[in-house]
């Protein structure tokens, strides 16, 4: 159902089955999928793509130019995937000439006051607290969550699994499977309660947790604790994703 309150763009694409609220204003070079609910005083704005089983809270504006001087009007668009609860005044920019997409993936929680700036890419299954604000091109693999009120600075890199304490800020990436907060951010041990609860067996998480002891713990620099870890720990695909998360991270990870 889509109320008679409701703008949409004639130009518009909507799927079947989506119910739009009153006052919920729809642009031109947007695609809605099936099965969506955008409740009242939604924007959706040029170059908006989103798919099917969402469900949009008031206040919420998806696909507004980037907060990027730099931007020139470039035919840019911000993503979403299927099954997100994005809630109320959450903010998800469109891309710029970087990357030319904002992308927001599936079965993720944006709670209330969340901005995705410009070129940033979201994973899918991720929980992000209130009020927590990313900078343009940071990326948050699977799986992440990322409690309320947490500054991130452009280009970090968030890898799956992590539980980020709230309150923090950080300007460097942080690895997967671990555990941050404290003030300057730092490793406080891996997510183990996390891994449990998504079915990591017991094996996987000893491995993961020696191979952050020595990249943590050995008092090696960081190429000589990745080739002493693939000497000496078992590479399955969870010790391969550390290991390849660490040795491409192009601002470092968190001490």
């Amino acid at each position: 159902m889509i109320s008679p309150l409701a703008y949409i763009h004639p130009e518009a694409k909507i799927g079947e089955n989506v119910e739009i609220g009153p006052f919920v204003y729809v642009d031109k070079n947007v695609i809605i999928g099936d099965n969506n609910k955008i409740m009242p005083n939604v924007n959706i704005l040029y170059g908006s793509r989103i798919g099917s089983g969402n469900t949009i809270f008031p206040g919420a504006v998806i696909g507004a130019v980037p907060q990027d001087l730099k931007f020139k009007g470039e035919e840019t668009t911000a993503e979403i995937g299927d099954n997100n609860l994005i809630r109320e005044n959450v903010t998800i920019n469109r891309g710029t000439a970087a990357k030319g997409i904002t992308k927001v993936g599936s079965g993720n929680l944006l709670m209330e006051g969340v901005h995705v700036a410009h070129d940033a890419q979201i994973g899918n299954g991720c929980i992000i607290g209130n009020a927590t604000k990313m900078a343009g091109e940071i990326v948050i693999d699977d799986h992440a969550i990322i409690s309320a009120a947490i500054l991130m600075h452009q280009f970090c890199h968030v890898g799956g699994y992590v539980m980020v304490q709230g309150g923090s800020r950080f300007s460097k990436d942080i690895p997967p499977y671990i555990v941050a907060g404290r003030d300057p951010i730092t490793y406080c041990g891996i997510n183990i309660i996390g891994l449990r609860r998504r079915g990591f067996s017991n094996e996987i998480i000893e491995n993961i947790h020696n191979t952050y002891r020595i990249i943590y713990q050995s008092g090696l620099n960081i190429s000589d604790a990745l080739q002493k870890v693939e000497a000496e720990v078992e590479m399955t695909p969870e010790i391969q994703y550390i290991v390849d998360f660490v040795r491409s991270s192009e601002r470092g990870i968190i001490k």
